[in-house]
C-alpha cells in the first residue's frame, strides 16, 4: 500500500526538478539583465534594476509568491474587463510557479554576476576594444568565461536555494513532491516516513548539484589555480 505514495512522490519529484530548471533558466535571463542595467551606468536603468534587487531581497519569497500569482490572476482578469471579455482566466501553476521563483531569483542572480563581472580587470575589456573587438564578442570571449569563475560560489548557493524554495509552489495548487508527500501523510497518518523520503529526494538533488558545479568551476578555472600554487 506505501509504494503506491512512494511512486507517486517520485512523480512529483519529477516536477519539482521541471520546476527547478525552468526557474533557473528565467532567473539566469533576468540576472544578466538585471546586471547589465546596473552597470550601464544609464540612471533609469540602474534605478529600475536596484528597486527590484532591493523589493524581491526584502520582501518572504512565500509573500512574493502569492502576491504574484493572486495578484497577477486578478491583474490579468482585470484587463480582460477592460477591453470587454467576459472570459476569466485562471494562470496554470506551473508556469505561475516557474515565473515566480525566477523573478525572485533573478534578483539574486543580478547581485551575482555583477559582482562577478566588477571582479574582472577592466584593463581586459579595453585591451579586447583595441584589438576591434565588438562589445557582444569581447562578452562571449573575455567577459563570460570569467564571469562563470568569479559567480561559481553565489551561483551554487542561489540554485541549491531555488531548488528548496519549488517546496512552495504547492501553496499555489501545483502537486509537487512536498505537497504529494504532506498527501501521503495525511492519508496514512504516517508524516515522518514520506517527509523523510521528500527530504532524501531534495538532498539528491542538491548533491547532484554540488558535483556538477564543482566540475563546471574546475573547468573555468584550468590555469589559474595552478599558477597560483
Amino acid at each position: 500500500m506505501l509504494s503506491g505514495y512512494y511512486l507517486l512522490i517520485l512523480q512529483g519529484a519529477l516536477l519539482t526538478v521541471g520546476v527547478s530548471l525552468a526557474s533557473l533558466a528565467v532567473a539566469i535571463v533576468l540576472g544578466l539583465a538585471g546586471a547589465a542595467a546596473k552597470l550601464s551606468g544609464r540612471p533609469p536603468f540602474v534605478v529600475l534594476a536596484t528597486v527590484y534587487t532591493t523589493v524581491v531581497r526584502g520582501v518572504p519569497e512565500l509573500v512574493l509568491m502569492l502576491l504574484i500569482f493572486y495578484g497577477g490572476t486578478i491583474g490579468l482578469n482585470h484587463l480582460l474587463a477592460a477591453f470587454g471579455s467576459q472570459r476569466s482566466v485562471d494562470i496554470n501553476p506551473f508556469l505561475a510557479g516557474v515565473l515566480t521563483i525566477g523573478f525572485i531569483y533573478g534578483a539574486y542572480m543580478t547581485e551575482t554576476f555583477r559582482g562577478a563581472i566588477l571582479a574582472i580587470p577592466r584593463g581586459q575589456m579595453e585591451a579586447a576594444w583595441a584589438f576591434g573587438m565588438g562589445p557582444l564578442r569581447t562578452f562571449l570571449r573575455i567577459t563570460l568565461p570569467q564571469m562563470v569563475r568569479y559567480a561559481i560560489p553565489g551561483f551554487t548557493n542561489n540554485w541549491l536555494v531555488l531548488i528548496k524554495t519549488t517546496a512552495l509552489v504547492s501553496l499555489i495548487g501545483l502537486h509537487e513532491m512536498t505537497y504529494l508527500a504532506k498527501q501521503a501523510s495525511s492519508a496514512t497518518r504516517e508524516p515522518f516516513t514520506f517527509f523523510l523520503f521528500a527530504a532524501a529526494l531534495f538532498l539528491v538533488y542538491t548533491s547532484v548539484s554540488l558535483w556538477a558545479l564543482r566540475w563546471v568551476d574546475r573547468r573555468f578555472s584550468l590555469g589559474v589555480k595552478r599558477g597560483t600554487v
